[in-house]
């Protein structure tokens, strides 16, 4: 069997051999039952029915400086299909309200122009007001106390607005259970005083911040009174299936609707394997989710929860743009050990979290079980070998190293897409 597996924007091809002991992993998306409307139509359909919310023609009615939160360049939001309805909507109830864009990079780098393009359209680009988040500025608006005792720091222009609003998409997510809703207050418009707080060893050692989980997720909660605090009164987000085109939407009250869509995917996305597996075989989606090693992280959780104990991971992730986090980077490298590294990271208070810190917390917990190889460019392969990882130019060159090591009757799991899955840890014996 020929597996075709999302990587960078072209894809790598995976041959099974049929006599291999193999199970592929994948959402039920792609299942769906197939809607005869446009992406444009599915979204106008949820804003024409928001949950526990007015329509935003309504919201905007009697409010000046409105601003929308919208996704950065690391994050395949179909905004194309979102934003141009929103900023109509708001029209239609307020022709002379003042409308931002906020962009919400977290902690990520400031999004190029290019990038922008990429998402909105020249005309959005030229014509609308438009500001990028930078989370390591000094003025920012303090919100009060979060749950966790972390304070709340978000940009002004939000804090400032008569309404705040935002676009996002729903996956699942490695820690905070799903991505989407709250998100875009925290981490995606907050300093990075308030991201730090929150994601800090204590709760990311927590586990229930785990993929497809929010009852009793620490950093759920935190990120609920975020969005809470911050006074974020709508939402529209998005369910896109492998080819990043829009499945299903919900727009309305910023928890209610996203819960509302939360339910709707994980109907789709549990995976349960049927054994725990020898080698697991996972990818960070293709472009634009695998452009580094910090978010494949992400696809490799997926691979964990599906592994044995003592189980090989193949990690299929381009990493063209590197290691994509200083810290991350050198956290790995200049280590002892994953073990003696992951020692060292659950000592640290919560106000002293470091930039990066949550996710080779990860890395490592995943490193102190696992051996993983690297299938990624050939340019940084070298690199990845210095931060504990081995290395391979081809998924079936990986394979092979796996099998020689765990042998032909080794049980595989292939997850073609990481990130849109939620493996229920299978059982290890």
């Amino acid at each position: 069997m020929n597996i075709k597996l999302p990587y960078s924007r072209d894809g790598m091809t995976l041959h099974l051999d049929e006599t291999l002991d193999y199970e592929i992993l994948e959402s039920a998306i792609a299942s769906m039952p197939k809607s005869e409307k446009s992406e444009d139509e599915i979204v106008a359909e949820a804003m024409a029915n928001p949950i526990g919310s007015p329509r935003l023609s309504e919201l905007a009615a009697d409010k000046h400086r409105i601003v929308i939160i919208c996704s950065d360049h690391t994050r395949p939001v179909p905004s194309r299909h979102i934003i141009p309805q929103m900023l109509r909507e708001i029209r239609q109830g307020n022709p002379s309200a003042d409308i931002t864009l906020l962009i919400a990079t977290g902690f990520h780098r400031a999004t190029t122009k290019e990038e922008l393009i990429g998402k909105f359209g020249e005309e959005i680009v030229a014509q609308e007001k438009i500001r990028i988040h930078d989370s390591r500025e000094d003025e920012m608006a303090n919100l009060g106390q979060l749950p966790s005792g972390a304070p709340l720091l978000i940009n002004k222009i939000a804090a400032d607005a008569d309404l705040l609003v935002s676009e996002g998409f729903i996956e699942t997510h490695f820690f905070a259970g799903f991505s989407g809703g709250r998100k875009s207050v925290l981490p995606g418009i907050s300093s990075q005083v308030t991201v730090l707080g929150n994601h800090c060893s204590a709760f990311i050692d927590s586990p229930y911040s785990r993929t497809g989980i929010l009852e009793n997720n620490p950093i759920h909660k935190d990120m609920v009174a975020a969005s809470r605090m911050a006074k974020l009164a709508y939402i529209v987000n998005v369910v896109i299936d492998a080819d990043k085109k829009v499945v299903h939407a919900v727009a309305g009250d910023a928890n209610d609707a996203h819960a509302a869509g939360c339910q709707f995917l994980r109907r789709y996305c549990q995976v349960t394997p049927k054994k725990a597996a020898d080698i697991a075989i996972s990818t960070n989606g293709g472009y634009p989710l695998d452009q580094n090693m910090y978010q494949s992280v992400k696809g490799m959780t997926a691979a964990e929860a599906a592994a044995k104990e003592d189980g090989i991971i193949i990690m299929v992730s381009d990493c063209g743009d590197g290691h994509g986090g200083e810290g991350f980077y050198q956290a790995l490298k200049n280590c002892e050990s994953p073990k003696a590294l992951m020692d060292e990271i659950l000592n640290v208070p919560q106000d002293e979290t470091k930039p990066d810190q949550w996710e080779y917390q990860i890395q490592s917990r995943i490193l102190i079980r696992h051996k993983v190889i690297y299938v990624m460019c050939e340019k940084y392969r070298a690199m990845a070998r210095e931060m504990g990882f081995e290395t391979a130019a081809d998924v079936n060159e990986a394979l092979e190293t796996a099998l020689k090591e765990k042998g032909r009757g080794a049980h595989i799991a292939v997850i073609p897409d990481g990130v849109s899955v939620m493996v229920k840890p299978a059982e290890r014996t």
